[in-house]
């Protein structure tokens, strides 16, 4: 019913580009729409092998196709074939398949995709953009909230349209009386006395933007505390946003609080020895009861000097609690010796406090005078009359050569395990303590069996 001579320019229409191909998989003929200029010049084409002008990976594919029609059978299911015509650019088009001329030869009627696939690569990196950006948000988030969390003012974020509390961090809650999930969305005009919410946000914004600076006071309702508020005012999102920080009266002036008063009291009159030091031990400042300790005149005498000219065991003990603070955080009850200007020593118990709270840490050390308890232990004498009977019990049992190598083992024994306690089984400092070689310790560890019991802990 349809003229031949009609028939190419229907079938050019009605599709974007139209292949003829013989059974042998040669273009008979190239039809291509009227209204589409950017396939150009397909002529060539003609008289050539379909898989000439395919991708690699298509050529499988089309074969495929070749093979069913040869064989009587087409596909009613469409194909993209991706077209190369030996440039650097690539073309998809999606076919459909028919028998012509009596089955003679194949029709392929085929849709160009590249506007499809240049919408997919848009979409893709409309897609990867969208990533980058949650990523880039992600990670000012987290350096947000980890700023929050680890700063040490109180601050509130404060929705200025809504005058609600957008966020703030635990000082903040704790100096409000509350916590912060359950003042998080509040308002908080009400976390105050006598202030309304429109009026209150209103002052702030003022105080904010005032070329003077000002703070503003106000009266706590939970627990009745006076606190200075700073406010500033930024834009974020389109909204604006007060961002205020919170002192309580007494900082915002410049005073201790009743805690830091009773601090410093306890530091200048208090029975036990405080020193700070630097984290080398070097002293930095001191107490009056350090000072009797070690029988110094004034601050002066011993600021800048080393901790250690102090200890008993010198720098091995300045050592041991150095490193043990820093690895812990703290160190307790650590015995030893301070060894006055002239030479005498008294029993102490120290503790040391690691304080990395600043840009330049320092060290803590209170150490209390034990002279007193070890005076109620036994006495050398005692313990050596002690030793001497038990030593007696085994003549006539072992040869005088057993008994002293037995009660050499003992001895030793005794003095690794105390270095090893002393030290906190830090084996390089307790070779150090007792005069020996690294491995010369590892040798006896393992000799008397102390090796189980995890000294291995540089």
């Amino acid at each position: 019913m349809i003229e031949p001579e009609s028939l190419s320019s229907l079938i050019s229409v009605a599709s974007d580009l139209s292949l003829v191909v013989s059974k042998e998989g040669i273009i008979l003929s190239v039809l291509i729409n009227p209204t589409e200029s950017s396939f150009g010049n397909l002529a060539h084409w003609e008289g050539s092998p379909v898989t000439d002008f395919l991708t690699t990976e298509c050529v499988p594919k089309f074969q495929t196709i070749l093979d069913s029609f040869n064989n009587g059978e087409i596909s009613s299911r469409a194909m993209e074939l991706n077209h190369t015509d030996h440039t650097a650019w690539e073309f998809p088009v999606r076919y459909s398949f028919h028998a012509f001329a009596n089955g003679d030869a194949l029709i392929m009627l085929g849709r160009d995709l590249r506007p499809v696939a240049e919408t997919q690569q848009q979409l893709v990196q409309a897609q990867m953009s969208l990533e980058q950006g949650y990523e880039a948000r992600r990670e000012f988030d987290a350096r947000y909230r980890l700023l929050l969390r680890t700063v040490r003012d109180p601050v509130v974020f404060v929705s200025v349209n809504e005058g609600r509390i957008k966020d703030l961090n635990e000082p903040a809650a704790a100096l409000l009386g509350s916590t912060r999930e359950d003042l998080v969305g509040s308002s908080f005009a009400a976390e105050f006395r006598d202030r309304r919410k429109d009026e209150f946000v209103e002052s702030l914004v003022n105080t904010a933007i005032s070329e003077n600076t000002s703070d503003f006071n106000v009266q706590t309702k939970r627990n009745r505390q006076r606190v200075i508020i700073t406010p500033n005012v930024f834009r974020a999102a389109g909204e604006r946003v007060l961002i205020c920080r919170l002192d309580t009266e007494s900082t915002g002036s410049g005073h201790l609080d009743e805690l830091g008063l009773n601090l410093s009291v306890l530091y200048e009159k208090g029975s036990d020895a405080i020193a700070f030091t630097s984290i080398t031990g070097t002293i930095q400042t001191c107490n009056d009861a350090f000072l009797d300790l070690v029988d110094a005149a004034h601050l002066v005498d011993v600021k800048g000097r080393s901790l250690a000219d102090y200890l008993g065991r010198g720098q091995i003990d300045m050592s041991v609690l150095i490193e043990n603070a820093r690895r812990t955080g703290q160190m307790r009850m650590y015995s030893t010796k301070i060894m006055n200007e002239y030479g005498s020593k008294t029993a102490v118990e120290m503790s040391v406090t690691y304080l990395n709270d600043r840009s330049d840490p320092e060290l803590g050390f209170v150490i209390r005078d034990a002279s007193r308890v070890d005076a109620i232990r036994k006495s050398p004498m005692q313990t050596s009359e002690e030793s001497s009977r038990n030593v007696m019990e085994l003549v006539g049992s072992a040869t005088l050569k057993e008994i002293v190598s037995e009660t050499t083992d003992v001895v030793e024994k005794m003095c690794i395990e105390t270095a090893v306690n002393l030290t906190r089984n830090n084996r390089v400092a307790a070779a150090e303590m007792l005069g020996l070689s690294r491995q010369s310790l590892y040798v006896k560890l393992r000799k008397y069996g102390l090796l189980n019991k995890e000294t291995d802990n540089e």
